[in-house]
């Protein structure tokens, strides 16, 4: 079971790249993003261009808090860290899913005031797996890290 989570914690660190770079929605009309789909990347690239503070925080939700949560989980699961360090791995989870409650807000406030066009695509549901599996995963390293 041991190897079975760490592995699955390693293809984290290849999934959450990918899903940075997936269109998260499709939009069109939008006057933030005049793009028709878009990613992680490009919504943090858009946002520097006007708002280099929101661009910073979304860069933390999305990008440094989820890969640095599945680089310390791995420390710990390969014994490079202490499990002491477990706590501190679940509260970059929680942050890292604040950016999903970000975009499905987003998502539905466009969709509410009828500017254009928005719909989810396949990058949003990769996201969203990737950061539930980092949860779970902690969750499961925690459990196991208790038994002994």
């Amino acid at each position: 079971m041991r190897t079975t989570l760490r592995y699955a914690n390693l293809a984290l660190l290849i999934l959450f790249p990918v899903a940075w770079a997936a269109p998260l929605m499709r939009a069109g009309l939008l006057p933030l993003f005049g793009l028709s789909e878009i990613s992680v990347l490009s919504g943090i690239a858009s946002l520097w261009q006007t708002d280099i503070v929101l661009a910073l925080v979304v860069a933390l939700f999305a990008l440094v808090a989820p890969i640095a949560k599945t680089a310390g989980l791995a420390a710990i699961q390969f014994g490079l860290a202490p499990p002491r360090l477990l706590p501190a791995i679940a509260l970059l989870g929680k942050l890292a899913m604040a950016d999903i409650f970000l975009i499905a807000i987003y998502i539905t406030l466009a969709k509410g005031i009828g500017v254009g066009r928005v719909e989810p695509a396949w990058g949003l549901y990769l996201f969203t797996f990737c950061i539930l599996a980092s949860l779970a995963l902690s969750h499961l390293a925690a459990r196991d890290a208790r038994r002994g």
